[in-house]
């Protein structure tokens, strides 16, 4: 893949290095099946992972953690202290947000701009963010175009367009054909995070997951005992999204599914 292309760049505040979402208009959510303009590689090979992890460049480490619509990037920011050494993408279709979030990865690595090291942190890295990136992608078309076979450890479906109307449900990102794509992609003993504000569509996530036969579910309370606490914490909070619906006082429903061996398929 060759050189990314830059996107055109919103002024920052004078006061601060960081971008400010007023200059990134866009609206709430796009057309998964229309076009976009998108670029893709051609193949694995052609891909130059170097150029968005420009610090793991001698590594030849490829992204572990993939946020699917990482809307304003929370979440990747959340967790990229907490797993120095993983490399996270997030994958968004909304050229403004995904500039936005571009400019705010640049800004922090720039300013060094972090929380304080957590306990679960083994890095001696001393700059931070260099672990995580984003790219315009439409998951729902080319996500094996990125991730080879059992690459991804978790997969994130944080708040996703609900798609409420029926004739509509098909743009939902959980449907048993994507499923497939997630489940070769994400390595046994992976997890699929997902999380909404709305029931209906937590029902339909849970219930195609759970019919899918190289998933499992695992409950918030395992997940927590396992030592993925820090990770849930962020799913429920980091997000633009998930820290509206806090502010308006609503319920978020979460599900997690662990990606199976092959040898423990259930025949359907």
């Amino acid at each position: 893949m060759g050189k990314r292309k830059r996107l055109a760049h919103p002024p920052h505040d004078t006061n601060t290095l960081l971008p400010q979402k007023k200059h990134y208009r866009q609206r709430a959510h796009a057309n998964p099946f229309s076009d976009h303009a998108l670029d893709y590689p051609s193949s694995l090979e052609a891909i130059d992972w170097s150029e968005h992890y420009p610090a793991f460049a001698a590594s030849g480490k490829t992204p572990e953690f993939a946020d699917i619509g990482c809307g304003f990037g929370g979440l990747l920011i959340a967790l990229a202290p907490l797993f120095p050494d993983t490399l996270m993408l997030g994958m968004e279709i909304r050229v403004q947000v995904t500039q936005y979030v571009q400019d705010r990865i640049a800004a922090l690595r720039t300013t060094s701009v972090a929380p304080a090291p957590s306990s679960m942190s083994l890095s001696t890295t001393t700059t931070p963010y260099q672990n995580v990136s984003v790219i315009r992608a439409n998951a729902m078309k080319f996500l094996p175009n990125f991730f080879p076979k059992h690459s991804l450890s978790a997969l994130f479906f944080l708040f996703p367009d609900p798609h409420f109307k029926a004739r509509k449900h098909k743009a939902r990102i959980i449907s048993p054909t994507l499923l497939a794509e997630y489940s070769y992609v994400l390595r046994p003993g992976g997890i699929i995070y997902t999380i909404t504000d709305v029931r209906d569509l937590h029902e339909w996530m849970n219930a195609h997951l759970d019919a899918f036969p190289l998933f499992e579910s695992v409950s918030e309370t395992e997940l927590r005992e396992e030592g993925f606490g820090p990770v849930l914490d962020a799913v429920y909070h980091s997000t633009e999204e998930g820290k509206k619906v806090e502010r308006n006082g609503g319920k978020k429903w979460l599900a997690c599914f662990r990606r199976k061996e092959a040898s423990r398929m259930v025949a359907t």
